[in-house]
């Protein structure tokens, strides 16, 4: 978990983790419906309707990609976040600063702890309200594990004011 990425600030942040493959497996059964049920029977009614059924088709199977692959979890010198999004005005960014956090969980059952992918949460201290609450994150546990343990050398080394 030593992958760095460029932050909008300009600042270094660690990447902690992003979607598991068991995130893509709608978008998958997606994609077969629309190619191999919705493509043929447009075929067989004209070209025409064929041409835009596999146009649209591909324009929402690679938007859900696009979008999935966008979520990244990260920290930085500021807190933890949440980036999600690939158009302009989709484009989300949720956050719970190191001085204002209380504490990052993962959520497990028997189906994330056979597939490694976890729900993530991380509240704040205050409201007790969950800032960031991600699901399917791949690695999930090991973000959890760096993130509280993070935020403990930030505390033990007073950088955070309680």
């Amino acid at each position: 978990m030593t992958d760095y990425i460029a932050t909008s600030a300009g600042q270094r942040a660690t990447f902690l983790c992003g979607k598991s493959w068991t995130a893509y497996v709608s978008t998958f059964l997606i994609a077969v419906l629309l190619f191999f049920a919705a493509l043929p029977l447009a075929f067989k009614y004209n070209t025409r309707a064929a041409f835009i059924v596999l146009v649209g088709s591909a324009l929402i199977v690679g938007y859900r990609l696009l979008t999935i692959r966008s979520y990244q979890l990260y920290y930085d010198e500021e807190g933890v976040w949440l980036a999600s999004g690939i158009l302009p005005w989709k484009k989300k960014l949720t956050g719970v600063k190191w001085r204002d956090m209380d504490e990052a969980v993962y959520e497990t059952n028997f189906w994330s702890w056979l597939f490694q992918s976890y729900t993530v949460r991380v509240s704040q201290r205050y409201t007790q309200e969950t800032e960031i609450h991600a699901t399917g994150m791949a690695r999930g546990k090991d973000a959890v594990a760096a993130i509280n343990a993070r935020h403990q050398e930030l505390l033990h080394g007073s950088a955070i004011v309680v």
